[in-house]
């Protein structure tokens, strides 16, 4: 069990013989420009299994000063920067991001709570987002025309969001209104299908979806997202993570009969037509390789070790891991139980490793470890590293802008559409479930 608040520290302990344990890869210590230099791929973590397309972004060497600084030298050079810069510039940083990032964020959330956030810094002329692709597009999707939104490395995409890519979508659509066409000829208000696509997915993929009269949801607001599709469509065509779609559809009362997978590789993702009639929710063939790691034996040797544990999940998990946990939600939704838990607390969690162990850190009262016991974090969020935020900091002092992340406007305009939607689509007040 590992509560130290950083990952890293963690795994050097690990790798000394100083502390039990064990990682995923022993590859994780290993510098990230190191790792950007090799063949293209996730980095060692939990995606790292994951095929990345041909297509995704790689980070160029950035120079010798930020790649050999200690770590004492390019806290000095943050800080300085930070501080010369002012309100200039805004730091973003996600739950899962390591922290040795995460300590020189202005504010820290998941990656719509950060996307808001950004969008109310009006007076920031640069956004620097530690975080991975996704969500440095969201942010200039929702931020001023002036405002440079930057990813410190280009590599930390998102192995989830590039599972669902437009190309193979646009065709998924395509083969669903060839099946679907003569639904609505008698006059039917409810359109075939409905497309909502979760927020970790690319511009292009919010874009289809506010093209076609869809959505984009949260882990938070998912149930609410699918209420506001079902009132529109007699189907909803989720993307691209099937887990999060499925649990939530299933603790609407939707049964598993009434769903039916996407196999993007497959004739009419591997359906015959009547499926796809029959079905009330197509599932998009995606998923979470951090949260895919939780299982439900995990959960019973939790349960073996500490009777009165509290197992709270988070909804990319597996169904059978939802169904076997206390509680599902968000991180936001995880990280608000812990703090209203008045009485001293064993809780395993079922995300990400780097956010169960600052959590651990911040509620020393409570006993709080990850379920999965192997220190396996997001490969791609661990590709950001302090020399990189040094590096498009003191770029910024010069007036440079590195590694800008912009979504053209022919994407932009309709992924506002599908944003807007989801804004207006007001949650329960009490996300996340419990059972």
């Amino acid at each position: 069990m590992t509560t130290t608040a950083s990952v890293e520290l963690t795994l050097r302990d690990i790798s000394a013989g100083a502390a039990a344990g064990s990682s995923c890869s022993t590859r994780l210590l290993d510098a990230p420009w190191d790792v950007d230099r090799e063949d293209p791929g996730y980095g060692p973590g939990a995606s790292m299994a994951d095929a990345i397309p041909a297509v995704a972004p790689r980070q160029g060497e950035i120079p010798a000063e930020y790649r050999e600084a200690s770590a004492e030298e390019l806290d000095r050079r943050i800080r300085a920067a930070k501080a010369e810069l002012g309100d200039r510039v805004v730091v973003l940083g996600h739950f899962y991001q390591r922290d040795e990032v995460v300590q020189y964020a202005d504010y820290v959330g998941d990656s719509f709570q950060l996307a808001t956030a950004a969008k109310a810094r009006t007076e920031a002329e640069a956004i620097i987002f530690c975080g991975v692709h996704f969500m440095a597009e969201t942010a200039d999707l929702l931020s001023t025309p002036e405002q440079a939104v930057i990813l410190p490395n280009l590599a930390a995409g998102c192995s989830m969001a590039d599972m669902a890519d437009i190309d193979q979508v646009e065709e998924c659509w395509e083969q669903l209104m060839e099946v679907l066409e003569d639904e609505g000829a008698d006059g039917d208000a409810l359109a075939p299908v409905i497309p909502v696509t979760y927020m970790n997915s690319s511009a292009a993929i919010k874009g289809f979806v506010g093209r076609h009269g869809g959505i984009v949801c949260t882990s938070s607001n998912a149930s609410t997202v699918l209420a506001w599709a079902f009132e529109r469509g007699r189907r909803v065509l989720f993307l691209p993570d099937q887990h999060l779609g499925r649990n939530t559809a299933k603790a609407m009362g939707i049964g598993l009969d009434e769903m039916a997978m996407w196999n993007p590789r497959r004739p009419l993702g591997g359906n015959d037509e009547q499926t796809v009639r029959d079905a009330r929710v197509l599932l998009w063939h995606g998923f979470c390789s951090v949260h895919k790691r939780f299982t439900v034996a995990q959960i019973d040797k939790a349960r073996a070790e500490h009777p009165d544990v509290r197992v709270i999940v988070h909804p990319e998990c597996p169904m059978e891991v939802v169904d076997a946990a206390d509680e599902a939600g968000s991180t936001d939704v995880i990280r608000r139980a812990i703090e209203g838990a008045t009485e001293p607390t064993t809780f395993a969690i079922g995300t990400e490793i780097n956010l169960v162990q600052r959590l651990a850190a911040q509620h020393p009262q409570h006993e709080i470890f990850c379920l999965d016991p192997v220190v396996c974090p997001c490969s791609t969020m661990y590709r950001i590293h302090p020399g990189y935020l040094a590096w498009t900091l003191e770029a910024l002092l010069r007036g440079e802008v590195v590694n800008q992340v912009s979504v053209s406007p022919d994407v932009a305009e309709p992924a506002r559409v599908a944003l807007e939607r989801m804004l207006a689509a007001k949650p329960a007040p009490l996300a996340g479930s419990a059972r």
